[in-house]
């Protein structure tokens, strides 16, 4: 394939039957005011890019600058000492989560809710791309890259170490329990579930439905402000889409580069761990170390990235699936076996029955010690899950064409979910045990971080020389694959929605990821990756509000035609002319050379599911 045929094959012009019905009346196309520059290597917006770039420009030099340019504006503590960088981000942190924590909230909670009511509603048995839509990955690829995307370093960083800082300071909700017991150990894992679980996912499926609704259904760009056009209609055009997709380039850049940033932290120890144990030489684990590993990898990133799709997300995305299943079944069979599948049966039934108080909790009533937790963990994922979401949701639309809603949210929602409840109540699992056991997880977790723990608890068990380099490799596997993908939702950012974008455009933004997460790791470390987080979250959750409404009001404009006469009238035309003939399955629908062609009636018991 040519590198477009690759890289644009969910793009291809769709049938005649869903343009001449479904699409806007308009003459606006993707990229159509762009400019090219350095000889074509650069098909850039002209707004979107340039605006993105140089705000970029000034946080990375604001960041590096901090030291002068405190002392030159008089930035201090409240005990008079002169402010560090890493003071001011926590304080942009502790600002964000305490002042917008019941906007994060309902963004947060409306998603999950909005994308269930679209999935069991009469919206559920439309199909993304349109009635023409054909699959273009098999459902495991299309699991493996979307999980891969969604939360991939995540998993490994903090599988181990959450559940134990749950164990020692048990999360506000389950105040009470005394800490380091069996009970702190199940709240941990509950709260541990509770972030990690629907909540995510109900975000990336809100943003990944309506980007994939309006770019394959109504043919608009692949890009945020596409999602609005039942709202702004040609107004996404010019500045109200402008400043939606600078928004969403900031929420992806520092959302991914959070996760780049603790993704380094982790591998640098692995490799530590790996050549201390093998070769008896251990690498300093210093912010130049996840620096210089941080450029490695994006330099690999960057050759995944020049193979595309299909190359190298999918294959990357695969092996990540393949490891972490071992990884799981590993653990599952060479530790406490029946603990494991006990704890997990338990803390998921608390987890279920305890999710409407837990969605709803804020700590107002509970101390400044509760409100501080929450700030530092639940608040602090709401955001980063938000900021997060436009990375993981456009990729998610990307590779999710052909799919009926029904089958995307399930897909999306409930499939990831699961994996992760019972990968953290594997992972989590194992180092209670150790914990409880041996005693000594906690002392590596305060002395070591949260980076060591991880090796610390497999070393507890047998091959533990082995997993640890397994782990290892995962990360790094995720980090090239969160780079990749990415960079492919930049570039489709900064396009104004084009698809067909050359190469060097999605390398540079591989490279700008890069530099952004070793910034913030400079200038901060991980406060200032969890403040860069927070401060694109906050504004973005009020972006995904107003998405709520606009993809309901394009779902049901949606239905409505496929209802109508007129769409029942040019099936039959279709039918009579050959194009399209009746389903053999005789389930109701009519297939063509696109696909299944579903038979929306007005009481929706006419279309497979399948």
């Amino acid at each position: 394939m040519t590198e477009i045929e690759d890289e644009d094959a969910a793009g291809e012009e769709p049938g005649s039957l869903q343009k001449e019905l479904f699409f806007p009346d308009t003459d606006r196309e993707a990229g159509d005011t762009n400019l090219e520059l350095l000889g074509g290597y650069l098909d850039i917006h002209p707004v979107v890019f340039p605006v993105s770039i140089a705000v970029i420009g000034l946080f990375i030099a604001v960041t590096l600058l901090f030291q002068p340019l405190a002392s030159l504006l008089g930035l201090r503590t409240d005990g008079g000492e002169l402010m560090t960088a890493v003071e001011a981000f926590g304080a942009v942190q502790a600002f964000g989560t305490a002042t917008f924590d019941w906007l994060l909230i309902l963004a947060m909670k409306g998603a999950i809710l909005a994308v269930i009511y679209f999935a069991l509603s009469k919206y559920g048995r439309i199909r993304i791309g349109g009635v023409e839509a054909e699959k273009e990955f098999s459902d495991f690829a299309w699991l493996a890259m979307l999980f891969s995307a969604g939360m991939g370093i995540g998993l490994i960083v903090f599988s181990v170490s959450e559940t134990l800082w749950g164990l020692q300071t048990v999360p506000p909700f389950f105040a009470g329990t005394e800490a380091g017991t069996p009970e702190a150990g199940q709240a941990a894992l509950v709260q541990t579930f509770f972030h990690w679980g629907l909540a995510p996912w109900g975000i990336y499926a809100l943003v990944g439905l309506g980007l994939a609704f309006f770019s394959y259904n109504r043919g608009l760009p692949l890009t945020f402000r596409s999602i609005f056009w039942p709202v702004l209609g040609e107004r996404i055009y010019g500045w109200p889409g402008h400043v939606i997709d600078i928004l969403a380039v900031f929420a992806t850049l520092f959302g991914l580069a959070t996760s780049l940033g603790l993704g380094a932290q982790q591998a640098t120890t692995g490799v530590a761990h790996v050549t201390s144990e093998v070769i008896g030489i251990t690498v300093p684990e210093t912010t130049m170390a996840h620096v210089v590993l941080i450029a490695v990898i994006t330099l690999v990133a960057t050759a995944s990235v020049a193979a595309g799709l299909e190359r190298g997300v999918k294959r990357l995305s695969n092996l990540n699936a393949y490891l972490m299943v071992a990884m799981l079944a590993f653990l599952l069979v060479a530790g406490p076996t029946l603990y494991l599948l006990s704890g997990f049966s338990s803390a998921l039934g608390t987890y279920l029955s305890s999710l409407v108080e837990l969605s709803l909790y804020t700590g107002t009533f509970a101390g400044e010690d509760a409100s501080t937790w929450l700030g530092n963990w639940t608040f602090f994922y709401w955001a980063w899950w938000i900021a997060w979401s436009p990375f993981v949701g456009m990729f998610i639309a990307r590779i999710s064409k052909g799919r009926t809603i029904r089958e995307f949210v399930a897909g999306v929602l409930v499939v990831p979910t699961l994996f992760g409840v019972l990968w953290f109540s594997t992972l989590g699992g194992s180092a209670l045990f150790a914990q409880f056991d041996t005693g000594g997880l906690l002392t590596v977790l305060n002395e070591q971080g949260q980076e060591a723990v991880m090796y610390a608890m497999l070393s507890e068990y047998p091959l533990g020389l082995l997993t640890s380099v397994l782990v290892t490799v995962l990360v790094m596997t995720i980090f090239v694959c969160s780079s990749d993908s990415g960079s492919l939702v930049l570039e489709n950012l900064s396009s104004g929605g084009k698809r067909d974008v050359p190469k060097a455009q999605r390398i540079f933004w591989a490279i700008v990821e890069g530099a952004i997460a070793a910034v913030l790791l400079i200038g901060g470390g991980l406060t200032a990756m969890q403040a860069a987080s927070v401060a694109t979250g906050v504004p973005f959750a009020v972006v995904l509000i107003f998405m709520c409404y606009a993809i309901y009001r394009g779902l049901d404009r949606e239905h409505e035609i496929l209802t109508s006469n007129e769409f029942q009238r040019r099936r039959e035309e279709l039918i009579d002319r050959g194009e399209i003939e009746i389903d053999p399955a005789g389930e109701g629908g009519v297939t063509s050379s696109g696909g299944l062609v579903g038979d929306i009636t007005d009481d929706d018991s006419a279309v497979s599911d399948d």
